[in-house]
């Protein structure tokens, strides 16, 4: 579709399917690292708020800070294993 070339939209659905969909893309995002997860939507909130400038300068210290959860260390290892993480979100 048109919104689909413009890039309005990352995917379109047949029609009855949006539910299905939704339902979908809600269970791999809830399969990931909470924290991982809050802190892209900061990111993504701060630059519809502040800009591009302001959501790369906090972003580094942000990633820093993920890096030393117990989140991180479980995703690499599962990553490492070839399993689903197993995340706390601590």
């Amino acid at each position: 579709t048109e919104a689909l070339r413009i890039g309005l939209v990352q995917e379109v659905v047949a029609h009855g399917k949006q539910i299905d969909k939704a339902i979908e893309i809600a269970e791999r995002i809830s399969a990931q690292a909470p924290l991982g997860v809050k802190a892209t939507i900061e990111s993504a909130r701060k630059l519809q708020r502040e800009g591009f400038d302001a959501a790369v300068r906090d972003l580094m210290p942000q990633v820093l800070k993920l890096f030393r959860t117990e989140d991180a260390r479980e995703g690499v290892q599962s990553f490492i294993e070839r399993r689903d993480g197993n995340f706390s979100g601590r």
